[in-house]
């Protein structure tokens, strides 16, 4: 039987629509089951904290468990990788650090391209670095400190957590953008390379303003700059390093990550409710107290960051041939 046009037109029209008609009604229904929240790095530090504030906001607000899981191990590879191959329904999320960006170019190869095969869900938080030094080192500025890496080459070691972190991709920026000469000493973590700082045996370092700030304010180091384009409300009194190395910036910053193609309503869906918390009050203070300046946005937003970001530390790296150890 041949359908008349206009009828055989409108049948066509309705079909083409269920599909976006399903989409709508499964992101409105979502979550319908416990979400896994996929963390890259060991309980207890601040990027789980944060995805445990953030699981139990969304798990209030949206009715279903968003449970945490810890997959350390890889410079977060092991955990970006896992959720790459996960189904694409929003079950499956990921933390998303610096390290994201920081990864595509130091390592020759992964089994995964983060750009490609993660959908950026939203940003968190931005977490200033702060350049400190030993005391005995008799610079009291940046300008300074320059000067004095400058008059005495050699004498200068660089401290980081690890070969391609974001202190020490942060120390890299510096050394090509001032021209000083610094000895990368790789420590495997925050707490020996303060030991170390603290004792002399290497003399600047580019933690984090949290991790650094007891040992700021009591005089142990001297703080010269942070390393974010506006001063940090914790350290008021320390200028940012754009101030005399202009366009300079570094951080280390915390989002939420989901496997490419998941559904636009869904992500849209968990963006919006992230940004409500990014906006209650309660949270900023959470998120204050670990050193961390809200970064509210689209999933746009949170994708031109990556990729900006990809780029800019992949130029360092290679300029500075980094390689993953």
């Amino acid at each position: 039987m041949k359908l008349p046009r206009r009828k055989f037109l409108h049948l066509a029209a309705g079909a083409a629509a269920l599909p976006a008609v399903s989409r709508i009604a499964w992101a409105q229904s979502y979550p319908s089951r416990p979400v896994r929240w996929i963390v890259p790095a060991p309980p207890g530090g601040p990027l789980d904290i944060v995805a445990r504030l953030f699981g139990q906001w969304l798990s209030e607000r949206l009715g279903q468990p968003f449970i945490v899981e810890n997959r350390p191990g890889g410079g977060t590879n092991i955990a970006t990788e896992m959720v790459a191959r996960a189904p694409a329904d929003g079950y499956t999320l990921l933390s998303v650090v610096t390290a994201a960006a920081i990864n595509a170019t130091l390592y020759d190869k992964l089994n995964f391209n983060f750009i490609r095969d993660i959908a950026p869900v939203a940003s968190i938080i931005r977490v200033p670095l702060v350049m400190v030094i030993n005391p005995s080192i008799r610079a009291r500025t940046v300008p300074e400190f320059i000067a004095y890496a400058k008059a005495n080459p050699g004498t200068i070691s660089l401290a980081s957590p690890g070969t391609g972190t974001a202190p020490h991709v942060a120390g890299e920026l510096f050394k090509m953008m001032t021209g000083v000469n610094m000895l990368h000493v790789p420590y495997r973590g925050d707490a020996p390379a303060f030991t170390d700082l603290l004792g002399g045996q290497v003399q600047v370092y580019f933690p984090t303003t949290i991790s650094s700030i007891e040992h700021i304010k009591t005089g142990k180091l001297r703080a010269l700059a942070v390393t974010t384009a506006t001063r940090v409300e914790a350290l008021p009194d320390i200028p940012t390093m754009g101030d005399f190395i202009p366009d300079y910036e570094a951080s280390n910053w915390y989002g939420v990550g989901a496997p490419k193609n998941t559904p636009t309503e869904i992500v849209g869906k968990l963006n919006n409710e992230i940004n409500a918390a990014l906006a209650d009050a309660n949270m900023k203070a959470r998120l204050s107290d670990i050193g961390g300046a809200i970064l509210a946005g689209s999933p746009a937003d949170f994708g031109r960051l990556i990729a900006e970001e990809t780029e800019k530390w992949g130029k360092v790296i290679r300029a500075a041939n980094i390689k993953a150890e």
